[in-house]
């Protein structure tokens, strides 16, 4: 029996109650629990002998926001590339009938030799999920990173602050909604003497990449030879 189908045997066995879902693709082992049980299903996947995932190597989140969406086709492209100024699709390419966002834990076994994922989807009307960094400490700093860059609270974390953006930093960069440009902008001012913000003067713009196509015109010098 390979590693993976011991563990997927092991998860069925034990933690049948919890897992809402399994999944195994490209090699790995993937779990899906409801937030409500996902501090049951942590604490029993770090103590249980059948686990033993002793190490949590990530925490993160994802926002699944136009999932499947895309602007241009691209299946036919070669190694010489594709032209993007053509056509814009209108198909979605994947469907995702889940909410819109998830955290995402990536659990490590030492003693096992297991490697696994936790993913726990969270609708965006109720962005709160346990905290696991009672079980283990490094989920602190990973925690805070989701918090900030998401807008996902922490239910019982001890410290949940921003800890990438600046105090008094308005919305969740991550977002897939969150504008490029960002809200506002910081300037020194030297009249004031102090840093100072103000409403962001960038207009959104769309960049389609320059494409080189193999063109006769730009072959050779023409002036030369003639």
């Amino acid at each position: 029996m390979a590693k993976n189908d011991y563990l997927v045997e092991q998860l069925k066995s034990e933690l049948s109650n919890h897992i809402n879902e399994i999944t195994v693709a490209c090699d790995e082992v993937t779990i899906e629990c409801s937030a409500s049980n996902l501090k049951a299903t942590m604490l029993e996947l770090r103590d249980l002998e059948a686990f033993r995932f002793d190490q949590l190597i990530d925490l993160c989140a994802v926002d699944y926001l136009l999932y499947g969406d895309y602007d241009w086709e691209t299946e036919i492209a070669t190694e010489r590339g594709f032209s993007r100024g053509v056509e814009r699709q209108e198909v979605r390419a994947y469907t995702l009938d889940k909410p819109r966002f998830a955290v995402v834990y990536h659990l490590l076994s030492t003693q096992k030799n297991h490697r696994l994922r936790v993913k726990v989807f969270v609708d965006e009307s109720h962005l709160i999920v346990p905290s696991v960094h009672h079980l283990w400490k490094g989920a602190n700093w990973f925690e805070r990173e989701a918090y900030d860059l998401f807008g996902i609270l922490f239910e019982g974390h001890p410290d949940l602050r921003r800890i990438l953006t600046d105090y008094g930093f308005i919305g969740h960069p991550f977002r897939k909604d969150f504008p490029l440009s960002g809200h506002v902008e910081m300037r020194y001012d030297a009249k004031l003497e102090k840093v100072i913000y103000d409403p962001v003067d960038i207009e959104p713009r769309v960049l389609v990449p320059k494409v080189i196509r193999e063109d006769n015109r730009y072959i050779g010098d023409k002036r030369v030879e003639k």
